[in-house]
C-alpha cells in the first residue's frame, strides 16, 4: 500500500517535537532546579534566565515561520538542532550566572526552530483535509518527550552529575535531528508531484482566492487577536508551571514521586493529544479550547487551595491532560480560519505574540514564590488567568460566526 510521503514528514515532525520538548520546554523545569541546587542561587532568579529562552525564542517564531515557508524547513531544524544542542551543552557547564543566561539564550534560538510553529508551519503545505489530524499527530512527539525527558535527565543527573547528563543530552539531540535534515525532509507535496493529503495529480480542484494576509492585517481581526490573546495567558500559565513542578514538587515530595509525577503529567499530555488527534479534523476547535482552559483552571485551583502532596500529585496528572492541546489546538484554529498560503506569515505574528506572553510565566511564578515563600498565590493567579483566557476564547467564537 502507497504511503503519502506526507505522513512521512508527519513522523519526522514528530521526532524533532520530541527531541525539542524533551530538552527543551520540559527539560527547563530540570535545569532550573539543578542550577539553583548546584550554584545557590535564587528560583526567581535563575527563572528570568528562562524567561530570556523563551522571549528569545518567540521573536524568532516570525522568521522561522516566513524561512520554513519560502526556503522549507531544511535550514531552520538544522540550526535549531545545533542552537539547542550548544545551549544544553552549555547549561551544565555553566559556574556563573552570565553564562546561565547566555546559554538559555542559545537554547532560546534552538527551541524556536524545532517549536510547534516549526512544526506547524512545516506540515502546512502537505494537507488540507486532514491537517487537523497531521498537526496533533506530529504534536504527540512533544508529550512522548515531556514523558520521557525529564525522567532521564533526573536519571543521568542523578548517576552521572549534571554536567556529563547535558553533554551526552546536547550530542544525542545534535545526531539525531541533523541525520533528519537532508534525507528526510521536504519543502512541497508538489515538489514531488503530488497534492496534499495525496489526491490524485489530475484531481480539478476550484477555490476562492484567498485573501493575501500580512502581519498587521491578519492582527487587526477579531479572530486573530482572540486567538492570540487566549493562547497568550493560557500558554503563560503552562509555561510557569512546567518550568516550577519540579522545584514545587520537591517540597514536599521524594525525588522518586517527582520523576513518576513529571512522567505521568507528560503521559496524560499524550493521551490528551491522541484524543485530539482522533477528533480534530471534526471538533469546534474555539469550543474545546475553552473546556480545556477551564479544566487546566480547575486543577491549578485545587493545587493552590490544598496543598497536600497527594492533591499536588494527582492534580499535576489532570493538568496534563490540557498540556499538548493548550499547545496545539492554536495552529489549528489558525489553519482553519485563514488557510495554508497564509499559514507561516499568519501563524507567525500569532506564535511570536502568544510566546511573548508565555515567557513571563516562569518569572510570574518564581518572583511570587520569591514573595510569598510559597506556591499557593501564583496557582491561584494562574487559575483566574486561564477562566479569562476561555472566556476570550469562547467570545471569539461567536464573532467569527458572525
Amino acid at each position: 500500500m502507497h504511503i503519502f510521503y506526507g505522513w512521512w514528514m508527519v513522523a519526522a515532525c514528530m521526532v524533532i517535537a520530541l527531541i525539542g520538548n524533551a530538552l527543551g520546554l520540559f527539560g527547563a523545569g530540570v535545569y532550573l532546579h539543578a542550577v539553583v541546587t548546584t550554584n545557590g542561587w535564587t528560583t526567581g532568579l535563575v527563572s528570568s534566565a528562562i524567561t530570556i529562552f523563551y522571549v528569545v525564542s518567540a521573536l524568532l517564531l516570525i522568521p522561522v515561520g516566513s524561512g520554513i515557508k519560502h526556503f522549507g524547513p531544511r535550514p531552520v531544524i538544522a540550526i535549531g538542532g545545533i542552537s539547542l544542542a550548544l545551549g544544553v551543552v552549555g547549561i551544565g557547564q555553566a559556574t556563573s550566572l552570565w553564562e546561565v543566561y547566555l546559554f538559555f539564550f542559545c537554547m532560546g534560538i534552538g527551541w524556536a526552530g524545532l517549536s510547534t510553529t516549526a512544526v506547524a508551519t512545516t506540515l502546512a503545505p502537505w494537507f488540507d483535509k486532514h491537517q487537523g489530524r497531521a498537526t496533533s499527530t506530529a504534536s504527540l512527539g512533544a508529550s512522548i518527550g515531556g514523558m520521557t525527558g525529564p525522567p532521564i535527565l533526573l536519571f543521568g543527573i542523578a548517576e552521572i552529575g549534571f554536567p556529563s547528563t547535558t553533554i551526552v543530552a546536547g550530542l544525542f539531540a545534535a545526531v539525531v535531528l541533523l541525520s533528519l535534515v537532508s534525507p528526510v525532509l521536504r519543502h512541497r507535496p508538489q515538489d514531488m508531484g503530488l497534492l496534499p493529503d495525496g489526491a490524485p495529480t489530475d484531481r480539478s480542484k476550484t477555490t476562492a482566492i484567498a485573501p493575501n494576509w500580512t502581519y498587521m492585517t491578519a492582527l487587526c481581526t477579531p479572530t486573530l487577536r482572540t486567538v492570540v490573546a487566549a493562547f497568550g495567558v493560557g500558554m503563560m500559565v503552562q509555561i510557569g508551571f512546567l518550568t516550577h513542578q519540579v522545584t514545587m514538587l520537591a517540597l514536599s515530595v521524594s525525588p522518586l514521586a517527582i520523576s513518576m509525577t513529571v512522567s505521568a503529567t507528560a503521559l496524560a499530555a499524550l493521551l490528551g493529544r491522541l484524543a485530539l488527534a482522533r477528533f480534530a479534523d471534526r471538533i469546534d476547535a474555539r469550543a474545546t479550547t475553552a473546556g480545556v482552559l477551564l479544566l487546566a483552571a480547575g486543577s491549578l485551583g485545587a493545587m493552590g487551595l490544598f496543598p497536600d502532596p497527594s492533591v499536588l500529585v494527582i492534580t499535576s496528572i489532570v493538568f496534563g491532560f490540557t498540556v499538548g492541546n493548550v499547545t496545539t489546538l492554536s495552529p489549528i484554529i489558525v489553519r482553519r480560519e485563514f488557510g495554508a498560503a497564509a499559514f507561516g506569515t499568519v501563524f507567525g505574528i500569532a506564535s511570536c505574540c502568544i510566546q511573548l506572553a508565555a515567557a513571563l510565566g516562569p518569572s510570574l511564578f518564581g518572583l511570587l514564590y520569591d514573595r510569598f515563600s510559597s506556591y499557593g498565590p501564583a496557582l491561584l493567579i494562574a487559575a483566574i488567568l486561564d477562566v479569562l483566557a476561555a472566556s476570550i476564547i469562547a467570545i471569539g467564537s461567536r464573532k467569527a460566526a458572525s
